[in-house]
């Protein structure tokens, strides 16, 4: 049987993390879990070792990477993070995977996999660099530009400019930061797949928001959230759906 720690200060991530493990393998034990930097390394100081950690990256007191300065993992490690940033870090501390919040169940299938295979022979055959490359080469497809044509002037902006996006009778609209408005030539559905996840999420039939630009949230009613954006939406009510407001909750918290 496969003992697993879990490192999160998210409870409902934490939450979420476990029902996935049980649901991929019910056989993985979860011997233990922590929501700081301090408890973790504490607990991994004073138990038996695990056979595999998960562990978030940033965590309320710190990074992960605090414990691994104290704490050198020799089984496999799945980091699980919003911070594509430090992917390189992560695979120099016996990384098998890194996966981007909000944690799909596939991806987590598709991990514990790998550790299945690198469990077999040993640790030591595992291409770090090559896992690192892979991951970031996906996160790059997320790195994009765009051309804006408004009269006779085009101009190229990076989607992190953008703060949200809105369509109206049809015609698409990117609305910038610096409060600037353009019309685009893609539909919300495009623009959905292009955007990273982790840090646009589509609210309803009309919004893609970044979650820079969301500000002070209303309850509306038992399942429906009224958000303020920054900067100011000049139309009506920005309301989160019905059917989008657990995932949005879940996409904030994550």
């Amino acid at each position: 049987m496969m003992k697993a720690f879990l490192i999160e200060d998210e409870p409902a991530a934490l939450e979420r993390l476990k029902a996935l493990i049980q649901e991929i393998n019910p056989s993985i034990e979860i011997a233990g879990d922590a929501d700081t930097a301090e408890g973790a390394l504490d607990w991994l100081q004073n138990n038996a070792s695990p056979d595999i950690i998960f562990t978030d990256i940033q965590l309320a007191d710190g990074t992960c990477f605090e414990i691994f300065d104290h704490y050198k993992p020799t089984m496999p490690v799945i980091f699980i993070t919003a911070y594509n940033e430090h992917a390189l870090s992560a695979f120099k501390v016996n990384a098998v995977d890194y996966l981007l919040k909000p944690l799909k169940k596939a991806d987590l299938e598709n991990a514990l996999a790998k550790v299945n295979m690198t469990m077999k022979p040993s640790l030591d055959g595992i291409d770090y660099s090559k896992l690192a490359l892979a991951i970031i080469a996906e996160e790059k497809k997320f790195d994009r530009r765009y051309l804006i044509r408004f009269g006779e002037h085009i101009r190229s902006i990076t989607s992190d400019e953008i703060a949200y996006i809105y369509t109206v009778q049809k015609a698409v609209f990117l609305v910038l930061f610096n409060g600037k408005e353009y019309p685009f030539d893609k539909s919300l559905e495009q623009l959905e797949k292009e955007l990273n996840p982790s840090k646009f999420f589509r609210i309803n039939r009309q919004f893609i928001v970044n979650i820079k630009s969301v500000g002070n949230m209303h309850v509306v009613s038992k399942s429906r959230v009224q958000i303020d954006l920054n900067p100011p939406f000049k139309g009506e009510e920005v309301i989160v759906s019905t059917e989008k407001s657990p995932l949005f909750k879940d996409w904030l918290t994550s």
